[in-house]
């Protein structure tokens, strides 16, 4: 059995990874606030930037983590379209999450079959990921530990839709991300527990990318997209912000009218 190492460079990928994952959420949760106190084309488009949020927050918490996962004996790479399916996954998945709170007219239904679908799907993403390594050997899990890090991915998704649904300040929402990052990250290292390598020593060149051929440029560019969407999001008025600009306008123009 090969070594494992979930940490190679020390505390930095899982501080790293934790702190993308609360940004999604962050981003997310925000996002699906706006959303609720929107209509229309608004409604749909403040979920679509929740589901892509919320994805790539967990999608790059997921792989900033695997830049620290070593094993003994062997070098890892990467397939790179089930990797790109693992972030498409997500986002789809995520997506599917936030349309049935956004729109669901029964909230407990809707919170129920949101949070069972997102976890479900965030759990799929993890997998999805874990598949595409390739490496000098066999890769095996444990089945308790597979099945208790798809109930720990559940639950963190089924509270992070209640929060949506149910926090409003941004106080609120900060702390509800910070536990939503915990809990996406003790999900990924829950099931990383799981995971055996059993290596067969070889010479042959293995198929696909390094991490930093192509995780790690991938990983970085998410990141980006992240703090430049929630850079938008801050500045975006939101609707009471809108109201009250509208309120202050129709109250100038009735004063302009009087002095006149």
């Amino acid at each position: 059995m090969g070594h494992l190492d979930h940490a190679a460079y020390g505390w930095l990928t899982p501080v790293l990874s934790y702190v993308m994952a609360s940004i999604g959420a962050a981003l997310g949760l925000r996002c699906t606030v706006r959303a609720l106190a929107a209509t229309g084309a608004s409604r749909r488009n403040w979920l679509l930037t929740a589901a892509s949020a919320i994805g790539t927050g967990i999608w790059t918490m997921h792989f900033v983590a695997m830049l620290g996962f070593e094993v003994n004996g062997t070098e890892i790479h990467y397939n790179v379209p089930l990797t790109i399916l693992s972030l498409l996954v997500a986002v789809l998945v995520v997506g599917a999450g936030v349309f049935a709170v956004g729109y669901g007219k029964a909230r407990g239904r809707s919170l129920v079959l949101g949070g069972l679908t997102t976890g479900l799907g965030v759990a799929s993403m993890h997998y999805l990921g874990m598949a595409a390594l390739r490496l000098h050997g066999e890769v095996s899990y444990d089945p308790l530990t597979v099945a208790l890090s798809v109930v720990i991915a559940v639950i963190a998704a089924t509270a992070a839709l209640w929060a949506a649904l149910n926090i409003k300040s941004p106080v609120a929402v900060a702390v509800a991300s910070l536990v939503m990052g915990a809990a996406v990250s003790s999900m990924h290292y829950t099931g990383m527990t799981a995971v055996a390598v059993s290596v067969t020593p070889s010479d042959a060149a293995l198929p696909g990318a390094t991490a930093m051929q192509f995780i790690f440029p991938l990983a970085v560019g998410l990141g980006s997209y992240l703090f430049i969407t929630a850079a938008f999001v801050a500045l975006s008025p939101t609707a009471d912000e809108r109201a009250a600009s509208a309120s202050a306008a129709r109250h100038l123009g009735e004063h302009t009218v009087t002095a006149h």
